[in-house]
């Protein structure tokens, strides 16, 4: 599975303005998730005070390498073996994704349109799938 060419040329040319309201999306982000589905609040017990800091650059560093992302190969592994220490599952994803979208529309406003948010949905979720293959490996090597 790839990435439509539509995705790639919005993501990229929407990176710009997400880099620049990274931190805000993903401080909306964790509103978002934690106050949908606090269950989830568990998976982030031990995670560093500035989660949302290091959640901002890895959008910010996948929405401007998004036409070229074998160079993000090692923070992809990075992040798997994280999720698989803190227990993160494939369930977890979508509502990750759905409360990202939701960010991304608050912070954006007009500028998150439905093309906007479309493209965004396809490359959370194509990385999502990308994640989960990778730990689904992790968990099974445990």
């Amino acid at each position: 599975m790839s990435l439509s060419t539509k995705t790639i040329e919005i993501v990229k040319s929407t990176a710009p303005v997400v880099a620049q309201h990274a931190e805000e999306i993903t401080t909306a982000m964790y509103g978002i998730l934690f106050t949908n589905y606090p269950e989830v609040k568990e998976l982030f017990k031990d995670a560093e005070p500035d989660q949302h800091k290091k959640l901002a650059a890895a959008v910010s560093a996948y929405a401007a390498n998004i036409d070229n992302l074998a160079v993000l190969e090692k923070a992809v592994e990075k992040m798997a073996q994280t999720h698989v220490r803190t227990k993160v599952k494939p369930e977890h994803y979508p509502m990750v994704g759905v409360s990202i979208l939701g960010a991304i529309k608050e912070v954006l406003g007009d500028g998150a349109t439905e093309d906007v948010l479309e493209a965004w949905k396809e490359a959370y979720f194509f990385l999502a799938d990308v994640l989960i293959a990778r730990e689904k490996e992790i968990y099974a090597q445990s």
